[in-house]
């Protein structure tokens, strides 16, 4: 086992929106960063192949917006945790199922997949001990969760405590996005530059719908008002020149019409 290196960080790497922002994040705050990106009986399975094309250019991208602090290209792994949509149903794992368009008022949406984040980010753990990694990062946030249990402050704190525990390590989970919305996000985003990017190469959509998606499930929709609010607050900077405030301007009607 190699000493831990905290010079290294490891991504949990969907290929969507909110992971791409976190991969970027990384190569701003690490000098090396890893990505790794499961299967998990997903329908909308593209996104791996989605991932691993971002994770090829990431480190390019990053070094022309000049923020990619180590200078070197992501490591991508893909991993296969299938064995994950045999433990329960829910309609991302199971095409029979209606996809649910709002939340029901007993309980998480049946998109919901129990058990993910829990199995992710403890295999995640586990594949980067080997590789001397403790910094982890995931794109989950508590303020857009959809109403998933293990998108909470309180779930990442209690697995990295008992990570740490159960392996004698001393991992630390990174959540970039835990305390800001969508419009937030894509602010995150555009601050890294890689705005357009995220929004015409990742794959946010449960019906599997690169890009914008298909417009219609509750991760397009709440995606689509985040980017609409994030555009509609670059009009409404009061810091802006007049000048800047009609590009702004400009920019928000070229990208909602894209």
């Amino acid at each position: 086992m190699n000493p831990m290196n905290k010079e290294t960080a490891l991504v949990v790497f969907s290929g969507g929106q909110d992971s791409t922002t976190c991969l970027f994040w990384a190569l701003k705050h690490f000098q090396k960063v890893v990505a790794l990106t499961f299967i998990y009986g997903q329908k909308h399975v593209l996104e791996v192949g989605m991932a691993r094309k971002i994770a090829e250019k990431a480190g390019e991208v990053a070094r022309k917006n000049g923020l990619n602090c180590g200078g070197g290209n992501v490591d991508w792994y893909q991993m296969d945790v299938s064995f994950i949509s045999q433990l329960s149903h829910n309609s991302l794992t199971d095409s029979s199922i209606v996809m649910d368009q709002d939340k029901p008022a007993d309980g998480p949406p049946n998109t919901f997949v129990p058990g993910r984040n829990l199995f992710f980010i403890s295999v995640a753990a586990v594949f980067a001990r080997e590789r001397g990694i403790n910094h982890l990062v995931t794109g989950v946030s508590q303020t857009d969760y959809s109403g998933y249990p293990d998108c909470r402050d309180a779930f990442i704190k209690a697995l990295n405590v008992s990570l740490n525990l159960g392996m004698d390590e001393q991992f630390v989970i990174h959540t970039p996005l835990m305390w800001i919305d969508k419009a937030q996000t894509w602010a995150k985003a555009d601050r890294l530059g890689v705005l357009d990017l995220v929004r015409h190469e990742t794959l946010t959509c449960y019906n599997g719908v690169p890009g914008d998606g298909c417009g219609e499930c509750p991760a397009c929709k709440l995606r689509r008002t985040g980017l609409e609010e994030f555009l509609d607050s670059l009009t409404h900077t009061p810091s802006s020149t007049c000048e800047e405030r009609e590009k702004f301007s400009q920019r928000r009607i070229q990208t909602l019409k894209s």
